[in-house]
């Protein structure tokens, strides 16, 4: 599996990227930069601007903070709290330290820079 740097202000976490297509189409877009808008004071989302393969889609039982999603498209999602689930998403891969996630995103549109470690 294939590492992944995000950097939300001054934090980088480190995440850990699934093996699917539309994980694979979005490693090889980086280095890219996204605004992404807070959602429902649990996750940031925005819609990528470029074309993603079809992946079968999931429906966990749990959302788990530091996990990332595409959901209803190209829209990419970045949860930082956890909670219970009944939406279908692809998944793309997880943060493997939460620490410090949520202060990092804080609480309307943030930037996030995504690179291969």
């Amino acid at each position: 599996m294939q590492t992944v740097n995000i950097q939300a202000g001054d934090k980088n976490f480190t995440v850990v990227m699934y093996d699917n297509g539309s994980a694979h189409t979005i490693a090889q877009e980086m280095p890219f930069t996204l605004n992404m808008d807070d959602f429902a004071s649990q996750e940031k989302v925005t819609k990528l601007s470029f074309d993603l393969p079809s992946t079968s889609t999931v429906v966990p039982a749990a959302i788990n903070a530091g996990y990332i999603y595409l959901w209803s498209g190209n829209n990419l999602v970045l949860f930082y709290t956890t909670f219970s689930n009944s939406y279908s998403y692809v998944p793309i891969g997880y943060i493997t330290d939460v620490f410090g996630l949520t202060d990092a995103l804080g609480s309307d549109s943030v930037e996030v820079t995504f690179s291969i470690k």
